[in-house]
């Protein structure tokens, strides 16, 4: 008797099945990167051309995370109703149409049309995270700060791509006759579309779905006679979680957003500053990979730790940076990613541990609104931050204010040590003995 392979996709090994939805995942997210670096690169000098006061440049940054927020919750429901392929697809598309807008605006010279757009695109970035999420419905609990570290990672190539094509496809609009700074947002827009089409044509199985019938199968096959207690929210993980990727979010923001202002404010042509963007962007991706091992590895509240430190030493070094001088900057920026690197990792995994599948895709969705309104709120007060005081000032400022994860991560490790200490049955019994 020979074995047939399987009819459909669904009847595959769970392995089989992990990898190709990590697969399409990753191809989704390379060509999303590119989208979500466009904001980032010339999203404030496009309000600061427009108003000509670098007071406005913080303001397209927090109207794009505000956006994100919005859409967070958007695609957090639709995934928890439908499936996260629905939800991360009207995502995406809603990015593209923001992209159009943003372009539009440029060239009517529309401050409010660019805002209005900016809040739109602002879905895509929103998208582009909670993919994360999906990278981990059908993981081992062992393995998963591994899966959402993967889907991760594969951001990397169009973030660090996006940027360095700022010269190039300000020239194309130039060419076409669209102001040179809406010329990454020509990118975004197909980057986003492109994302959508992978993800709604092959993104099957649906991750959450079939994730949700292994579970329904496995309690219907269990004894009948052998109790089993209800899966239960775990606050203090979500807390901690939470606590952990805002702070991340809100530091990254305030820093990141205001760098290219600050080098062009300094002299420093777009190739400097889409460099420095392109390192920020591939540090923010490119160690998930050995971020997940070793949040797997070593436990999640040792890397949180790490987290709050690093993006410390990243506000340190942008303070100390001299003004003539990309290098600094460059390793600032690089801290700032790999310290957000670490947050989400370690809150995401947190998070999935804590949460069932049955309010998983929802109560994420909403955790990613409160990322994004902190980045929404350091974005906005970054610009006023550094009008008033200057760029040093948001930096050491931040990283201060990232330290803080330290202490709550080890108020958080002591009392789940506690927790386990009287949850464990006595081994030492002397009647066993």
């Amino acid at each position: 008797m020979t074995t047939s392979a399987p009819a459909r996709f669904d009847d595959r090994p769970p392995a089989e099945q992990q990898r190709r939805i990590l697969t399409v995942l990753v191809a989704a997210q390379a060509l999303s990167g590119a989208g979500l670096a466009a904001g980032v690169t010339v999203g404030a000098l496009l309000a600061q051309d427009m108003f000509g006061s670098t007071s406005f440049a913080g303001l397209p940054g927090a109207l794009g995370t505000a956006g994100s927020a919005l859409a967070a919750i958007a695609v957090g429901r639709i995934s928890q109703a439908r499936g996260r392929r629905p939800g991360l697809v009207a995502g995406y598309l809603t990015g593209a149409v923001g992209c159009a807008g943003v372009i539009a605006a440029a060239v009517a010279a529309n401050p409010v049309l660019l805002f209005l757009a900016i809040f739109v695109y602002g879905a895509g970035s929103s998208t582009n995270l909670q993919a994360r999420y999906a990278g981990a419905d059908l993981a081992d609990p062992a393995h998963r700060a591994r899966a959402v570290s993967t889907v991760l990672v594969a951001t990397t190539l169009g973030g660090v791509i996006g940027p360095n094509l700022t010269a190039p496809t300000s020239g194309l609009a130039h060419a076409i006759g669209i102001p040179h700074l809406a010329g990454p947002f020509l990118l975004a827009g197909v980057a986003y579309a492109l994302a959508a089409v992978v993800l709604g044509v092959w993104l099957r199985p649906d991750p959450l779905l079939l994730a949700r019938i292994r579970a329904a199968e496995h309690s219907a096959t269990a004894a009948d006679d052998v109790p089993h207690p209800a899966v239960e929210t775990r606050g203090s993980d979500v807390l901690i979680g939470t606590l952990i990727m805002v702070l991340a979010q809100l530091v990254m923001v305030a820093i990141m957003t205001m760098t290219p202002v600050h080098m062009h404010d300094h002299g420093h042509g777009g190739a400097a500053t889409g460099l420095v963007i392109a390192i920020h962007i591939g540090a923010m991706y490119l160690p998930s990979p050995l971020t997940g091992w070793l949040v797997d590895r070593c436990g999640r509240y040792p890397v949180a730790a790490a987290s709050g430190l690093t993006l410390l030493a990243a506000g340190i070094v942008a303070a100390s940076a001299p003004f003539d001088s990309i290098a600094p900057l460059a390793v600032a920026l690089a801290l700032l990613g790999i310290g957000w690197n670490l947050g989400l990792v370690t809150g995401s995994a947190l998070i999935t541990d804590a949460v069932p599948l049955a309010t998983r895709a929802k109560t994420q969705g909403l955790i990613d609104v409160a990322m994004a309104v902190a980045g929404a709120a350091g974005s906005m007060a970054s610009g006023y931050l550094v009008a008033a005081a200057g760029f040093p000032v948001l930096s050491i400022g931040g990283g201060i204010l990232a330290l803080g994860m330290v202490p709550a991560v080890a108020f958080a490790a002591r009392q789940a040590a506690m927790t386990s200490r009287r949850e464990r049955p006595d081994t030492l019994d002397p009647d066993t003995v």
